[in-house]
């Protein structure tokens, strides 16, 4: 077996770790680093029916809404960015229409290139496109003077559409 073969091959066999990802907002530049994101979710509803007549006691299942639960952002608190102005678009009690963005969630697999080069250019491995997303919750860092923890905020995010190119 050739040198290159083998190195190809024990490339493919390590699994992604879930500790590199990169997330952008379509429109927004320059936004936040988070260290935390959850609840990337899509389930299908169940509709179970059984016509009079059937032979069956068992009704027939079948597919009806796909829904989809809110994401979990949780970053270091930042004085300002694009990000935070987007949220607090959101969440005023003064808004306008909604500003819906379009989000991103990038999966990067470090063994596959260069590190350093991974805060310019977004070559993931695995994707996942919120479509239509928006800010539905902001959730503030606790204060705790005897701890010395970093401030975390929470922003939680609805989104109409799952979408997973590859």
């Amino acid at each position: 077996m050739a040198t290159g073969a083998y190195e190809n091959d024990r490339k493919s066999s390590y699994p992604l770790t879930k500790m590199n990802f990169l997330v952008t907002v379509d429109t927004i530049a320059g936004s936040a680093a988070f260290s935390e994101i959850t609840g990337v979710e899509a389930t299908v509803d169940v509709i179970e029916f059984r016509q009079g007549n059937s032979g069956s006691l068992a009704p027939v299942k079948i597919p009806g809404l796909v829904k989809h639960g809110n994401v979990t952002l949780k970053m270091g608190y930042i004085i300002s960015s694009a990000f935070k102005t987007w949220i607090m678009e959101c969440v005023s009690e003064t808004r306008g229409q909604i500003p819906r963005q379009d989000v991103t969630i990038e999966l990067i697999d470090i063994n596959s290139g260069a590190p350093n080069s991974l805060v310019t250019t977004s070559q993931g491995a695995r994707q996942w496109s919120l479509k239509n997303a928006w800010v539905t919750k902001y959730t503030a860092p606790d204060l705790d003077a005897k701890n010395s923890d970093v401030a975390i905020e929470t922003v939680e995010i609805c989104y109409e559409e799952l979408i997973i190119p590859n």
